[in-house]
């Protein structure tokens, strides 16, 4: 059995972006995820990034670069992502001061958590709450 208080995430999204530079600054800026790593091109295209939220992470990348996992992904619709937060109520406030698409404020749910989703600049949705599913 894994320690998952110390080890790697075992599941990670991995997203791409058509403006990878401007969905890294709206997920530290606005949700409050910390870049962890960032490897680009010559020209500034993001090849690869790690974005790090409490024990999570997601690897972003941009669109439209070549290889297999693009030419995968080119017909691919929006992802959701579910992240787990303290304070459902302030992290929300942070993301309308950065202007975020908020598509449902703060609301409490029927199985307990409050939590709220909005849409980032690729069109992805983004539930942050106070559920934290209970792994393995």
């Amino acid at each position: 059995m894994t320690d998952t208080s110390t080890a790697s995430p075992a599941v990670s999204p991995a997203l791409l972006y058509d403006d990878a530079q401007a969905a890294i600054r709206q997920l530290t800026e606005a949700f409050g995820f910390v870049r962890t790593a960032l490897y680009e091109s010559e020209d500034g295209t993001v090849l690869h990034a790690e974005l790090v939220y409490g024990n999570g992470l997601v690897m972003i990348g941009s669109r439209g670069r070549g290889g297999v996992f693009d030419h995968a992904m080119r017909q691919a619709g929006p992802a959701g992502v579910y992240v787990v937060v303290e304070d459902a109520d302030a992290h929300h406030a942070r993301a309308v001061e950065h202007g975020v698409e908020v598509l449902m404020p703060p609301t409490d749910q029927e199985y307990g958590s409050r939590d709220y989703m909005a849409r980032d600049v690729g069109g992805n949705i983004w539930t942050f709450g106070t559920y934290a599913p209970k792994g393995p």
